[in-house]
């Protein structure tokens, strides 16, 4: 008997529990569905694609269209932004200059619309001082680095206190904006609940040439807290 041809032919196969072994055994479910799919292999990576799409979609960042002038001229009529979901789900709560995707149902309506947070609870939001500014408690905001080109920060006074867990909101093509402004006298004041907000918009990524990454401007880093505030 070759003793020593047995062992080499034995050899050719992993012992079990060996690393190739497991290896194996750890993908055996995939190569079991793709047997069973039509298309195989093919169709279990387009389904698996999907899935993962679809997790990002729901839970992480999520494509929405702009559907009018009232962001202009920042973000234009048809761009696609992407919308950071999870910006927010950690603790850290909207913040003044922040672009933000919410819905409006009970609001303003019952669609998802994208505005700038103006207050954040506890501000004192008023328009306008003499210079024709809005002011956040107490100090103005020089709004020109995004406000649209001829536009006044607001044509239409107002003197509000934004409840806690609450945004007030406008859109920086203020002539072609309902925003908070025209939702004064509806239910919640026209203020925004934190908690129907979807996201912030932090990329325009479509068309490519208007592609760029949205940052909170500096015009509202000396506002100071709101009274009583904390942090």
């Amino acid at each position: 008997m070759d003793t020593e041809a047995q062992q080499t032919e034995r050899d050719r196969s992993s012992p079990p529990g060996s690393p190739g072994a497991e290896g194996r055994s750890r993908f055996a479910w995939a190569a079991r569905a793709a047997h069973w799919l039509p298309g195989g292999r093919i169709t279990l990576c387009v389904l698996t694609g999907l899935t993962f799409l679809l997790f990002l979609n729901a839970f992480v960042a999520q494509p929405f269209e702009i559907p009018s002038g009232s962001m202009e001229q920042g973000l234009r009529i048809g761009d696609r932004i992407l919308v950071n979901k999870v910006a927010y789900r950690f603790g850290a709560p909207p913040r003044r200059g922040d672009v933000i995707v919410f819905d409006g149902t009970g609001y303003f309506g019952d669609a998802d619309y994208v505005k700038r947070v103006v207050g954040v609870g506890g501000d004192h939001v008023t328009c306008c001082d003499t210079r024709g500014r809005i002011e956040v408690n107490g100090r103005p905001v020089d709004e020109t680095a995004f406000l649209y080109p001829g536009d006044s920060a607001s044509s239409v006074p107002f003197d509000v206190v934004v409840p806690p867990g609450r945004l007030f909101v406008l859109g920086d093509h203020r002539d072609d904006s309902s925003d908070s402004r025209d939702h004064l006298g509806s239910p919640g004041g026209g203020m925004i609940p934190v908690g129907d907000v979807i996201g912030r918009a932090d990329w325009i990524i479509w068309p490519y040439p208007h592609w760029t990454r949205l940052t909170r401007p500096s015009a509202y880093a000396r506002v100071p807290a709101a009274e009583g505030a904390h942090g």
